[in-house]
């Protein structure tokens, strides 16, 4: 598995600045979390979903190929750092 983080700048109400994917070896995305301006998460998985956060359809670009698009900044995250946001997401909306 690969694990992205993606902050995207922009000034739209309501979208998530900042995404997280776990990607398997084809780029599509297994499970994916979402952080919005406020704070709040919501995430998206095999097991459902919360808000608005879908997981995408065709496998994701490269890194180099979302960053070469000024709007988002783009890095790699390890398994461990995923995790802890994807059950900060699954606790905070069932909470």
């Amino acid at each position: 598995m690969t694990y992205l983080r993606v902050e995207w700048i922009h000034n739209f109400e309501g979208e998530p600045v900042e995404m997280l994917s776990e990607l398997d070896t084809h780029r599509n995305e297994v499970r994916k979390v979402e952080r919005f301006r406020d704070g709040s998460l919501s995430f998206a998985g095999p097991q459902g979903a919360s808000g608005s956060t879908m997981l995408s359809e065709t496998p994701l670009p490269d890194a180099q190929d979302i960053a070469s698009d000024p709007q988002f900044h783009v890095g790699k995250i390890d398994q461990d750092e995923f995790e802890h946001c994807w059950n900060a997401a699954t606790i905070a909306v069932a909470a």
